[in-house]
């Protein structure tokens, strides 16, 4: 598969479905602040979106795993969008009933299919081609991703939070209806379009297993036995974590600072734009200029020196350095992926699985974020939360992602 010819045309499909993946994930920062005025919500509250969401991660990615030995990536890719169309589906009882548990349960079951649709995905793109290119191509996933994520953050923060609010809760909820509507259509249409696709075919993730790497893997009987996964399930987990608390709180800080609704429902696409910037420069710069580890530990202290600059600055200043940990953090997922399923071979599947799982943090480190700001009643000093998670990030990239042994 290292003709380039030969993975153009299935790159291109998972184009689209990390297109439809950020579209669906980006505008959780949207929703938050949304459900927090309809439901008055205290700022803990108002990241069970983003715990609902992201939770799903943790509890199915085993499962999901195993779903795909059966199905193979096609099919699990279609099965994986038919489910995000049923939790799609489900805001729409969730709106005319005004039950904040059930828009959760939504959240939950759009997180399940895109489990199934990030554990077939990455793995792909990384085996398609070049191994030391992979965070190349994933960067290229990146900006679909992130582009589909400031295309739902304006669409849908138009729809949600601009212009006046609507006179009853009820009514204020019934936003969601036709845009979900649409969505959980448009997810039907791609499921049976991936289904029907004769441009996805399956790889094997024992291709690139060769010379040392093949014969450890030979030797290994768990996939416990690589640090180098271990490690980057830990710092993938510190990696979401900051990726969603600086694209899923912006807007509700804004609003904390006095900051008028209508001009903050943006915030969340400036820090998607900075990721998107940070993406096209790992295309270019990766690997010709500089390694995709390299790139990696720039993001991480970068993401350091910007978080100290949010807390230590005031106003609109501190919000754009939180747009600007996009830019710090764009390069780190497509980096950390080649890096930590560097040599597992027949382990990829279930390591691919136990990465996904570290996306939790996306669903507890905001949470956590919420929970300081609603006890020192202070948004921004919660952002101290976010200096250990780029402290292993960096961690791993210059020592972790090296051990080859325990």
């Amino acid at each position: 598969m290292n003709n380039k010819k030969s993975y153009l045309a299935p790159l291109l499909i998972i184009g689209v479905l990390f297109f439809v993946m950020g579209f669906v994930t980006w505008v959780n920062g949207t929703l938050i602040t949304f459900f927090k005025k309809a439901f008055s919500l205290d700022n803990t509250s108002s990241y069970l979106v983003t715990f609902a969401f992201f939770i799903s991660y943790t509890v199915m990615a085993i499962p999901c795993s195993m779903v795909l030995k059966k199905t193979g990536f096609k099919n699990g890719m279609s099965l994986a969008l038919m489910v995000m169309a049923v939790g799609t589906l489900i805001f729409i009882p969730a709106a005319e009933m005004a039950s904040y548990p059930l828009f959760l349960v939504g959240l939950f079951t759009i997180g399940i299919g895109l489990t199934v649709l990030q554990t077939a995905s990455n793995p792909y793109a990384t085996i398609l081609g070049p191994r030391e290119s992979a965070a190349q191509r994933i960067s290229i996933m990146g900006v679909a991703n992130k582009g589909a994520g400031i295309i739902s953050q304006i669409i849908i923060g138009k729809l949600l939070l601009a212009g006046a609010a609507a006179a009853t809760p009820a009514e204020e909820l019934n936003k969601v209806v036709v845009p979900y509507i649409i969505l959980t259509v448009v997810l039907i249409a791609l499921a049976l379009l991936i289904r029907m696709s004769k441009g996805l075919t399956e790889v094997s993730e024992e291709e690139d297993d060769a010379g040392a790497a093949g014969t450890l893997t030979t030797q290994r009987t768990s996939v416990f036995q690589y640090p180098n996964l271990v490690l980057g399930v830990i710092a993938l987990f510190s990696y979401v974590g900051v990726e969603v608390i600086a694209a899923d709180t912006i807007i509700n800080y804004g609003v904390s600072l006095g900051i008028a609704e209508e001009e903050a429902r943006l915030f969340g696409a400036y820090t998607l734009g900075g990721m998107m910037f940070g993406y096209v420069l790992g295309i270019i710069l990766i690997p010709k200029y500089v390694s995709q580890q390299s790139y990696m530990i720039f993001s991480a202290i970068l993401g350091l020196v910007v978080t100290f600059a949010a807390i230590n600055t005031t106003g609109f200043t501190s919000v754009m350095c939180i747009a600007v940990l996009g830019f710090a953090n764009a390069v780190i997922w497509p980096a950390l992926w080649p890096l930590a399923l560097s040599g597992l071979g027949k382990f990829t599947k279930i390591a691919s699985a136990l990465l996904v799982m570290g996306i939790s943090g996306g669903a507890i480190m905001p949470l956590v974020y919420g929970g300081i700001a609603d006890s020192i009643h202070d948004t921004q000093k919660a952002y101290w939360v976010l200096i250990p998670l780029y402290a292993f990030i960096l961690y791993f990239g210059l020592i972790g992602h090296k051990k080859k042994s325990w």
